[in-house]
């Protein structure tokens, strides 16, 4: 059963929450103010977060900040419709979905189905940064980019790259089409899990963190090609 941490002011609809949750199988904690929201989802018993943006003293955002600052923990927005500056600034810092209010009970969870796919259930997604699992699956090297699928860990030059679930997931299917460009879409399914929405800049958000992390440690902005009203590509030789 996974645990999921649920950080939202709103009391009457955290228990309601809480309540359909559990009858979907999951085991949810919840906290209803940002200085409580950030000590549990750092005491590593949680294999995601969902996250309201709007609460009183600290703030979503900023719980958001301190959290992703020391943990790679899954971490799914709750945003209000329409609010796309605090959507593309969590994004930004490293929150790996978001919904929007008022939501649909049987879309979140799928979406929290998903994101708990692609960190690879709930083992592990709440430890700190720089653990993982030993795993058999083959380490995939193109250039100077090595990817480890079963440990979740990433490098460039033997440099270990400080990634989010979304961000490695983006990384490694780039690494597994090679030299194919893919599209926005195509990559919204994969590394999302649902298909990409009008307007929506969640994967160019991501690939612009991803971009940023490897030219840190590369000095190259170029790794990661951008493919004019399409998509993008891995460079061959990075």
């Amino acid at each position: 059963m996974s645990r999921i941490l649920l950080i939202d002011d709103d009391t009457e609809l955290g228990e309601m929450l809480a309540e359909y949750l559990d009858g979907e199988g999951f085991e949810i904690t919840v906290v209803h103010n940002g200085r409580d929201g950030i000590a549990y989802a750092l005491s590593g018993d949680y294999a995601m977060a969902l996250l309201d943006i709007m609460m009183p003293g600290i703030g979503g955002i900023e719980v958001l900040r301190q959290v992703r600052a020391q943990s790679r923990m899954p971490i799914i927005m709750l945003t209000a419709k329409g609010d796309d500056v605090d959507r593309v600034v969590g994004l930004e810092l490293g929150a790996d979905d978001y919904i929007p209010k008022p939501y649909y009970p049987r879309e979140l969870v799928a979406r929290i189905r998903a994101v708990l796919r692609r960190a690879g259930g709930d083992e592990g997604a709440g430890v700190p940064k720089g653990s993982g699992a030993e795993g058999r699956e083959e380490t995939l090297q193109q250039g100077q980019v090595t990817l480890d699928p079963a440990r979740r860990m990433a490098a460039f030059g033997g440099t270990e790259l400080d990634l989010t679930v979304s961000e490695f997931n983006l990384l490694e299917t780039l690494m597994r089409a090679r030299d194919r460009a893919l599209s926005k879409n195509e990559l919204s399914l994969t590394v999302l899990g649902r298909p990409r929405e009008v307007y929506d800049r969640s994967i160019d958000v991501h690939m612009s963190n991803l971009r940023q992390k490897l030219q840190q440690v590369s000095g190259d902005a170029t790794l990661i090609e951008t493919v004019r009203g399409f998509g993008y590509r891995l460079r061959q030789n990075p």
